[in-house]
């Protein structure tokens, strides 16, 4: 999957602190969800289909 990432509006989860390092997540285009680290914005991203996003959230394994 080939994704302009240059627009994205990335933001991160309400459960983190907001001076807190964590994970970032950006809604992109075609239902896609882009998940990069907070601490390394201009570095590499992960991006799922809506359907893997959906599926992860689903499993509950980001509740830790």
């Amino acid at each position: 999957m080939n994704i302009e990432l240059s627009g994205a509006r990335w933001f991160k989860s309400t459960y983190s602190q907001p001076t807190a390092d964590c994970v970032e997540i950006a809604h992109l285009s075609v239902g896609a969800v882009g998940v990069r680290d907070s601490k390394d914005p201009t570095g590499p991203a992960l991006v799922f289909s809506g359907e893997q996003w959906d599926r992860f959230l689903d499993s509950g394994i980001w509740r830790g």
